[in-house]
């Protein structure tokens, strides 16, 4: 089976920013991914290299910035009140962690920490940069009716909803 937009696939990956010596992530030592095709839930670039593939299929891929993360924007910082850090006390500036909003936790890049707030770069920390993908395709089904009316993947390596 190939994959196309609705269906669900499993599969290992590795990413390296283009010009870095080793990869950033890896779920090649752990579970696969488990993606819905056709909405979104990927990065586009990787997304298209995908279609058309199937089970078995091992591949490398280089995504250009702009269908990965999208190029970095100097207008997505922000200044956020300590209360919403866990770890406020020991924010160093470089440092990624998370800060909670109302979508769910989001992933920050601190530039500055004061005495009552942080200073957040919201960027993603790869946007900007091209990207290396090492991807090994695991599984390919065909989703179900709910999972499509839903957006996202359920059962293994998938959401559950309570």
């Amino acid at each position: 089976m190939q994959i196309e937009d609705n269906h669900v696939v499993r599969f290992h990956y590795s990413v390296t920013p283009v010009g870095e010596p080793e990869a950033t992530e890896s779920s090649f030592d752990g579970e696969p991914v488990a993606v819905l095709i056709g909405h979104g839930n990927i990065i586009p670039g990787l997304e298209q290299a995908l279609k058309g593939r199937q089970v078995d299929d091992r591949f490398e891929v280089t995504v250009p910035a702009e269908q990965a993360y999208g190029e970095r924007r100097a207008d997505m910082s922000q200044r956020i009140p300590k209360k919403y850090f866990a770890a406020a006390a020991t924010l160093r500036p470089g440092q990624q962690t998370q800060v909670s909003t109302r979508f769910g936790p989001r992933a920050v890049t601190v530039i500055k920490v004061g005495l009552t707030s942080v200073d957040v770069d919201l960027n993603h920390p790869l946007a900007g940069q091209s990207l290396h993908f090492d991807v090994q395709v695991v599984e390919v089904r065909g989703a179900t009716d709910e999972e499509i009316a839903h957006r996202h993947v359920h059962g293994e390596g998938g959401h559950a909803h309570d």
